[in-house]
């Protein structure tokens, strides 16, 4: 259920070391198996070796979407030069949407991913926290710029230069 909604590493600890039930856990989506007794630096270890499996080698590299830019190593973004006041969740959020610039980017994945809440939860948090990076990126919902709701199916960070100059290709 877990690997239908989300990403998550996932480091199954069990006193079961039948190998069907390995092999089972496995395919059903577990990075790793492991069998107690154990040391806690071992589960130490594994978490470890599990999430830089799972950190993507450009994490931390810049993206640049038209003249925005995020920056998520520094948590700095800027639009035009100008540092952006964001708070935790805003960054989170546009930095979310910038990795996925040009894509539509669903409310629920929005929620798992910024708000680790892979079943769901209030849209309406989704929709506040949009509103305020809107504001802070000198836009409305009204008169969007770089977040483009696409009704019914989520929100998509664009380069508004190339919108309007035609050259939008991920437009559907």
């Amino acid at each position: 259920m877990i690997r239908a909604v989300s990403t998550v590493p996932v480091v199954v600890i069990t006193a079961r070391d039948d190998d069907d039930q390995i092999v089972r856990t496995l395919d059903a989506g577990a990075d790793d198996y492991v069998v107690k007794p154990l040391s806690a630096r071992q589960v130490d270890a594994r978490v470890r070796a599990v999430l830089r499996r799972a950190r993507p080698a450009d994490a931390g590299a810049a993206v640049m979407v038209g003249a925005l830019r995020v920056e998520p190593a520094s948590r700095v973004a800027t639009l035009g030069g100008r540092e952006l006041d964001l708070n935790r969740k805003e960054f989170d959020l546009l930095h979310a949407l910038a990795a996925r610039a040009g894509r539509v980017v669903t409310k629920r994945q929005l929620l798992a991913e910024v708000w680790d809440q892979p079943y769901g939860g209030g849209d309406k948090t989704v929709d506040v926290h949009l509103s305020w990076l809107r504001k802070k990126l000198g836009e409305t919902a009204a008169r969007p710029c770089y977040l483009r709701t696409v009704h019914g199916v989520g929100v998509r960070l664009v380069d508004p230069d190339a919108v309007s100059a035609g050259r939008d290709e991920s437009a559907p």
